[in-house]
């Protein structure tokens, strides 16, 4: 059999993905049930993730769920939904984050913008996370579980509460590696470059900075997202952080920010 055939056994596999009605997730979570993975597709509005259902290749697989992950007891809700509508979860995309402005630099960003990203971005990713690996450990089941993070983890974006979340991501993803892979669960992160999707406006001139000459989109992310969630593809990979950016890591094209505007 070629190794990518059938990357997930539907009938003992399922997914969660937050941020599924727009952007990156949306497309990871459309190819899961393209895979035939049965997926809980989780956002905060309702008219998104119905669509992204509607627009699956197989609707049928997939479960909506709407809620504010920025609330501990909607992401306790979740967990139940989706327990419920899947049974045991045992894959996990956390690719929920809050738009984010470029207004919102050091000196002009306020304390619920703040709070909140760190909230959905970090408190929730790491309940989520915790909380199914749990279910796996007491199932004695294997499991993977992807986490979305950013280039700007490491290089200043002049938005500091998105760049420190996603580091402080980027390093959660490290920890659970490094405790879960006893019990045979991965711990993975993809890490965007310029994709014009969800919470990032897109300028068309920065494509000039892309040594591949184009801006990302949602599906450039999607096949290797699957590869890595896939314990038949890649069992043995755990702890690292994936860069698909179409090579724009390779500049340095953020200006300081305009402290006058």
């Amino acid at each position: 059999m070629p190794i990518f055939d059938h990357p997930f056994d539907p009938a003992t596999e399922t997914a969660l993905v937050t941020g599924a009605g727009n952007g990156i997730g949306r497309a990871i979570a459309q190819a899961l049930v393209g895979e035939g993975v049965r997926t809980v597709f989780a956002d905060i509005n309702a008219e998104t993730v119905e669509s992204a259902i509607k627009s699956s290749a197989n609707p049928a697989l997939a479960t909506a769920w709407v809620g504010d992950l920025a609330e501990r007891s909607e992401c306790d809700r979740l967990l139940a939904d989706a327990r419920t509508s899947l049974g045991l979860i045992t894959h996990f995309v956390h690719s929920a984050a809050p738009p984010r402005r470029e207004a919102d630099h050091a000196l002009a960003v306020t304390d619920d913008t703040w709070m909140r990203m760190r909230a959905v971005n970090v408190d929730a990713g790491f309940h989520l996370g915790r909380e199914i690996s749990r279910a796996l450990i007491a199932a004695k089941v294997p499991g993977s579980m992807l986490y979305l993070t950013s280039l700007h983890a490491e290089t200043p974006r002049n938005l500091p509460h998105y760049s420190t979340s996603k580091a402080a991501l980027a390093m959660m993803v490290k920890e659970f590696a490094k405790t879960l892979g006893r019990y045979r669960i991965r711990v993975n992160a993809l890490v965007p470059g310029a994709i014009a999707a969800g919470g990032f406006v897109a300028d068309p001139t920065l494509a000039r900075h892309i040594p591949l000459g184009r801006l990302g989109r949602s599906d450039d992310l999607a096949p290797l997202a699957l590869a890595v969630l896939s314990n038949r593809i890649s069992g043995y990979v755990t702890g690292v952080a994936i860069v698909i950016d179409g090579g724009i890591s390779l500049t340095n094209w953020f200006e300081a920010p305009n402290l006058d505007a």
